[in-house]
């Protein structure tokens, strides 16, 4: 069985069925020049005894969005495509990453991808911790280019709102890619009249949602790569606590 069709296998759970069944059908096809029955089952029934299935579906459910914001701002950035590149070799490995990128490559060049449908989709299957992680990297794809213009912030708060990720879980997500005077506040979703103790409550609570321990049922990769979200969190209680002297 080749490589990718190993690959694959992980991320055939709910991710086989609906739209994302389909764009996946016609990915892989492209992929492979042509796909088999037998691929397909081949790639089954190593899914089926793979402990990385929810990591899989989170895997192809990034590369899908990712895809969608990449192309939000009307062109394709090659700083962006190497962002999803090097971000998935750090987290899988580089075999692994290669086998995502054939696919992704085939998601950037597909027009027919419905934001909504296959958001639709991932929002049944995928936990908020996840959700959360999905946004977080999709600000991160828009902003490794130097900048966040507002045509991908657009892409992301509609694929965030789709994925009913609420409007403070998404400012403070997108306060962490912004250096401004009151994103340590966005970050822990507060106002600066906040007292000193709602900054602490606020501290404490951002730490319990961000924690990278919530994405332990998709694998220490995932687990490694929601670190940045918390360590902003701690960065963002830190300022504040310096800025009024606690």
């Amino acid at each position: 069985m080749s490589n990718f069709i190993k690959w694959l296998g992980a991320g055939l759970g709910f991710t086989l069925g609906g739209p994302i069944g389909s764009i996946l059908g016609f990915a892989i096809g492209s992929v492979l020049g042509g796909f088999s029955k037998a691929d397909i089952e081949s790639a089954k029934r190593y899914g089926e005894t793979s402990r990385n299935r929810q990591s899989g579906d989170f895997e192809i459910s990034l590369l899908l969005l990712a895809s969608v914001v990449i192309k939000a701002d009307g062109k394709t950035d090659e700083r962006e495509l190497n962002y999803v590149r090097m971000h998935f070799k750090k987290m899988y490995g580089e075999e692994r990453a290669n086998n995502a990128f054939k696919l992704f490559k085939v998601f950037v060049k597909n027009n027919n991808v419905s934001t909504r449908q296959i958001t639709e989709q991932i929002r049944q299957n995928l936990t908020h911790a996840s959700r959360l992680q999905l946004i977080h990297f999709l600000f991160g794809i828009a902003k490794s280019d130097g900048v966040v213009n507002e045509a991908e912030v657009q892409s992301i708060k509609i694929i965030a709102g789709y994925l009913y990720v609420n409007q403070n879980d998404f400012e403070s997500i997108k306060a962490m890619f912004y250096d401004s005077t009151d994103s340590s506040y966005k970050i822990l979703e507060i106002d600066k009249s906040a007292t000193n103790d709602e900054v602490k409550k606020a501290y404490r609570k951002m730490v319990k949602k961000y924690h990278p321990d919530k994405l332990q049922h998709l694998g220490e990769e995932h687990v490694r790569g929601a670190e940045d979200k918390f360590k902003q969190v701690q960065k963002a209680y830190e300022h504040i606590q310096k800025e009024r002297g606690l």
